[in-house]
């Protein structure tokens, strides 16, 4: 075996770099959505990115190969199957339902980007899925509804709790204003 074919086989640096990118980003992301992009020019790649900034989601483009080496380094599993043709990686660090539901809406103005899959957490996520995570309301709009519903029972206590003294109150001076006449 020459030199040559020792130094062939060594993976070239920029791609154990990549492949140690994607390796982290799959780790620390709490989902990670697959979708295709054929077609779309760079200023509507742009929108995308710019759609789910907000919601704390990266989406990036790897090759395919990279992205399948770096997921045999984590214990992420369901997303080779989506790993064909030209695809890009939404990683979720946020509000996963909001970041759904901006890819949803932006494959809605953008038809060329169609969503394939994806994980959350250790489950699977199919298209429809996605779609359905999309329909969710925001973790704010959650919180909201869950905060009003412990709240709701707690008003209704003071509530009951005022009414007591303040009719006793009233009888009495009832009593007192028939007393006098």
């Amino acid at each position: 075996m020459s030199e040559t074919d020792t130094h062939a086989r060594e993976p070239r640096a920029d791609k154990v770099a990549t492949v140690a990118e994607i390796t982290t980003k799959l780790n620390e992301a709490r989902a990670v959505f697959v979708t295709e992009y054929r077609g779309m020019s760079v200023p509507d790649m742009a929108d995308v990115r710019n759609a789910l900034r907000p919601t704390d989601a990266q989406h990036v483009i790897y090759k395919n190969t990279l992205t399948k080496i770096a997921l045999g380094n984590t214990d992420v599993t369901g997303l080779d199957q989506h790993l064909t043709g030209p695809t890009a990686l939404t990683f979720v660090y946020g509000d996963v339902a909001g970041a759904a539901k901006a890819l949803r809406d932006a494959s809605k103005t953008q038809p060329l980007l169609v969503i394939k899959g994806g994980v959350l957490g250790d489950a699977e996520l199919s298209a429809d899925d996605v779609k359905a995570l999309a329909d969710l309301p925001s973790r704010d709009v959650l919180l909201a509804n869950f905060a009003g519903a412990l709240q709701a029972p707690l008003v209704k206590t003071a509530g009951l709790l005022q009414a007591l003294p303040r009719n006793f109150a009233y009888g009495l001076n009832a009593l007192i204003e028939k007393q006098a006449a």
